[in-house]
């Protein structure tokens, strides 16, 4: 019974919802306020922290996966994703796998929205300048409206602009402020009146009054403690202002007696002449004088200390400096030389005079105190002081000869040489100033007492080779060598070189060609014999020392006979630099050596022939072609030379005994070129045809082929010769040039472009044939096109000087300098290039400039014909007789071949007998004034 009792009790106590789910949003302690808190693990990142769990008696893993799901789906078809046009923004299968069917959907659907947005598209932007249109009515910017205010501001004249007042104008701020408060200053006399009807004069500092008086309770002044006595103010104003006028004025005339040009001299000393922080000048002050006090005896101290002061403007401070540190340091001469140089002149003599009584022994402070002196007699006066206290000094003596006139400059030398006997140039003076036996005598002394100096040997050469005792020079030479070395002197073969050169600038040309003789095998390996004294002889001719370069290629011909480069480098300096005598001796020599080398002989022929010997240039080349019987380059010189003085059967007879026993391409060209020459057309054909069959390579043979049928007016056989050529000899330029302007002057232009397009495509990055195409297209006046093909003819050869220059030109006048900048970076060097900015200088009127430039690009390239042209055209219409006459003598002397317009004169076949001159003065009267 009572267990019963004890559980109906137990059921009645027991709450109703225990054991029973929470109703929905039900949270444990909300009502007495005992919540617990929520962490990111409980309800996940997409969770807020106050948000209630539906699920929160759910296991995690079921909780958080459920939770994803649900914020998936609502992140997909929540409310705000969704719009009644385009429906839900995100995609409701982005689960499902994205194939090629999908992809070809989206491309159609983007197509389609691409062209609806099209048609849109000028409705769309016409509202929108509609809407800004509006907006701008509405709410205009601050510049419109003014706009009608500042047209306005053009009808303001002069007098009324002048009178609108400034910002922040005084006058203005006074007339928008009337009845502002105005004060005055007072006078003196005023103040010092009865005030309020008492007689007083002084200022109580408290009234109001003394704020109209400087310095008189004012915030931040000293105030006087007591009264203010006015009278004795201005009484000590009146006398200041009449000791400032009695120091300006002239006490008889009233006139002012200021210099103004000294005036204001003395304001430009007083800037100073140091720019930099007058703290660095502060510290450099301190550290110097910590240096001088630590160590008075330190002179650089005492000088450093001295040239700052300089430096800053203070310079009798410096002045004061250094005569303390002379006072510490007596026996220093740099200090005293430092306060001589400080000193005015005067006192620079009372210096300077103190400190050679200090130091006797100073050649510098001697040398500064004659330098100091005026006058040539007080020089003398100081010098010969000096000597008697420092006669072995070299120095000193060299200033008292200078001084003297050559009589007495060979006594004071002859008494120089015994105090300073070991100084070379004392000896070689006075060895100078004496007669040949006395000289020769000075000279002997001078080698007992310095058995070591080269300079003393050489001079006695000389001396020799100037009195006409030539025999004497070699031995003297000769002995130095020995001498020297016995005295333990090594012989530097540079040194004597250089001794030589020297010799041969005084015109000791015996004795310079002594020197090399004797050092010319000294210290050379015997393996580089040839390539040392090929550079010796090289050197000698770039300093101009030509006698001395003769001796060396003596030499090294001598020890190679057979060598046929050292031959010719002496024959071409001979050609440069010698005479055709010595040209002619020297070639006899060398074809006796080499017999085989072909251009020696050619060479001794042409000298024969330039100087109009024909008869011995046939000699020589009969005897060539006994050493080389079947010599091309021998037989053509012949043919040349019997052609060119008017033997046209021998020549004849010489080409058919060449094309017999020599038959060469270059054989067949000349044979048929002096028909062509001498108008035998048929002829010429004959032996072009024979000569294609046989050398079908030959483009040469195929060009005056075809320029013949073109004299004759057959235009169709030329182009089927260049044709044909063009098969033959497809990578031949010329022929295609050729070819193409054939058809060009048929008036067939799609056709000249053909074959120039074709020559390009296999001759790929060749300029030529690009500018040929570029000028029939500027023929044509097709400029625009001319211009296109420029920029790619530029990118194909980014370094052709040809196409440059064109280029340069081809441009407008204002942008010709810009692309001759351009070309120059592209092409430095270039002779086309440097022409061209030559020629740009005279269309410029800079003649100064164009005349360097027409040097750099004849000397950069000699053989371009077209220079010498352009600059004997410039020379003839600004230059003078003896530059025009130096101009066709270099360029005779280079003798070129090459070059557009040089070759179209020269090459012409009735100007073959034409020498150098004449193509030059052909070429001269065909070129035009660059504009």
């Amino acid at each position: 019974m009572s267990n019963i009792t004890a559980a109906v009790i137990a059921n009645r106590n027991k709450k109703h919802f225990l054991g029973v789910p929470a109703p929905l949003g039900y949270v444990a302690g909300v009502g007495r306020g005992a919540t617990g808190f929520t962490t990111r693990s409980d309800i996940g990142p997409a969770r807020d922290a106050n948000d209630v769990s539906d699920d929160r008696h759910a296991p995690p893993a079921t909780k958080r996966k459920k939770k994803d799901e649900e914020e998936e789906e609502d992140e997909d078809l929540n409310d705000s994703n969704y719009d009644e046009f385009s429906g839900y923004s995100g995609s409701l299968f982005s689960k499902d796998p994205y194939d090629k069917d999908d992809e070809e959907a989206d491309a159609i659907y983007d197509s389609i929205d691409k062209r609806m947005d099209e048609k849109r598209k000028e409705y769309r932007d016409r509202r929108l300048r509609e809407d800004l249109e509006r907006y701008r009515q509405e709410r205009p910017k601050i510049q419109q409206q003014f706009s009608d205010l500042k047209r306005s501001l053009a009808s303001v004249t002069s007098e009324e602009w002048s009178t609108i007042p400034e910002v922040g104008d005084s006058r203005n701020r006074k007339q928008r402020n009337p009845r502002a408060e105005k004060f005055t200053p007072l006078p003196d006399s005023l103040i010092s009146r009865n005030l309020g009807g008492e007689s007083s004069s002084t200022l109580d500092p408290s009234s109001g009054l003394a704020s109209m008086v400087p310095g008189v309770a004012t915030p931040g002044m000293l105030t006087p403690t007591g009264d203010l006595d006015l009278r004795k103010i201005g009484q000590a104003r009146n006398t200041l202002m009449n000791v400032k006028l009695s120091q300006v004025s002239d006490s008889v005339t009233g006139q002012t007696v200021v210099d103004p040009k000294g005036y204001l001299t003395d304001l430009q000393s007083m800037i100073p002449t140091y720019g930099g922080d007058i703290n660095d000048i502060k510290k450099a002050r301190l550290l110097l004088k910590s240096v001088r006090e630590t160590n008075p005896n330190h002179p650089p101290a005492w000088i450093a200390s001295a040239r700052l002061e300089e430096v800053t403007g203070k310079v009798q401070m410096a002045r004061n400096l250094i005569m303390r540190g002379c006072e510490m340091n007596i026996q220093s001469e740099d200090l005293w030389l430092e306060a001589a140089r400080l000193q005015p002149p005067d006192t620079a003599k009372a210096v300077i005079a103190q400190a050679a009584r200090h130091i006797p022994t100073s050649v510098r402070i001697w040398i500064k105190a004659a330098d100091l002196e005026s006058e040539t007699k007080a020089k003398r006066r100081v010098v010969r002081k000096a000597l008697e206290h420092i006669p072995n000094s070299v120095r000193l003596w060299k200033a008292a000869v200078e001084l003297e006139n050559p009589d007495d400059a060979r006594i004071l030398l002859s008494r120089a040489v015994e105090c300073c006997n070991t100084s070379v140039e004392l000896w070689l003076a006075l060895a100078r100033l004496e007669t040949y036996e006395n000289a020769r005598k000075v000279l002997n002394k001078a080698r007992e007492n310095i058995p070591t100096d080269r300079q003393i040997w050489t001079t006695a050469a000389k001396l020799e080779e100037a009195n006409g005792n030539i025999h004497m020079v070699e031995k003297i030479i000769d002995r130095s060598l020995t001498s020297l070395t016995v005295n333990g002197v090594e012989i530097n073969r540079d040194q004597w070189f250089q001794e030589a050169i020297e010799a041969e600038k005084s015109g000791a040309v015996n004795c310079c060609q002594s020197i090399v003789k004797a050092v010319i095998g000294i210290g050379v390996e015997e393996e580089d014999r040839k390539q040392t004294w090929i550079d010796d002889a090289e050197f000698c001719a770039k300093e101009n020392a030509f006698e001395c370069a003769r001796p060396v290629y003596a030499h090294a011909l001598q020890i190679f006979p057979s060598k046929k480069s050292i031959w010719l480098r002496a024959a071409y300096f001979e050609k440069n630099h010698g005479t055709r005598e010595s040209l002619e001796a020297l070639l006899q020599r060398a074809v006796a050596h080499c017999p085989k080398s072909e251009i020696l002989w050619l060479m001794g022929a042409k000298s024969k022939w330039m100087a109009g010997d024909v008869p011995a240039a046939r000699g020589i080349l009969s005897l060539a072609f006994q050493a080389n019987p079947n010599s091309e380059d021998i037989w053509l010189a012949a043919v040349k030379l019997e052609s060119e003085n008017s033997e046209y059967e021998r020549a004849r007879r010489l080409l058919a005994k060449a094309r017999g026993s020599a038959p060469t391409p270059r054989v067949m060209m000349k044979s048929a070129r002096l028909e062509w020459a001498l108008e035998k057309f048929d002829e010429a054909l004959r032996l072009l045809e024979e000569a294609v069959e046989v050398f079908p390579d030959f483009p040469k043979l195929w060009m005056m082929k075809g320029q013949i049928e073109e004299q004759q007016r057959r235009t169709d056989d030329a182009a089927a010769t260049y044709t044909l050529g063009l098969k033959k000899c497809p990578t031949s330029i010329p022929l295609w040039i050729l070819s193409a302007n054939l058809e060009e002057r048929k008036g067939v232009l799609t056709k000249a472009r053909s074959i120039l397009e074709r020559g390009r495509l296999r001759n790929p990055k060749v300029a030529v044939l690009w500018l040929e195409a570029i000028r029939v297209e500027l023929r044509a006046g097709l400029k625009e096109i001319a211009s296109t093909m420029m920029a790619r003819a530029l990118q194909e050869c980014p370094n052709a000087g040809e196409l440059w220059a064109e280029a340069i030109f081809m441009e407008t006048k204002p942008q010709r300098k810009t692309k001759s900048v351009d070309a120059l970076k592209k092409c430095e060097h270039d002779p086309h290039v440097l022409l061209a900015v030559s020629k740009l200088f005279w269309s410029e009127h800079k003649f100064s400039k164009c005349r360097d430039w027409f040097n750099r690009t004849v000397k950069i390239d000699p053989d371009l014909g077209d220079a010498w042209a352009y600059f004997y055209k410039f020379e003839l219409l600004h230059g003078t007789e003896a530059q025009q006459q130096e101009v066709l003598d270099r360029c005779i002397s280079a003798e070129p071949t090459h070059g557009e317009s040089w070759c179209r004169v020269s090459k012409n076949i009735q100007n073959w007998q034409f020498k150098t001159p004449e193509v030059l003065r052909a070429v001269v009267r065909e070129l035009s004034i660059p504009i």
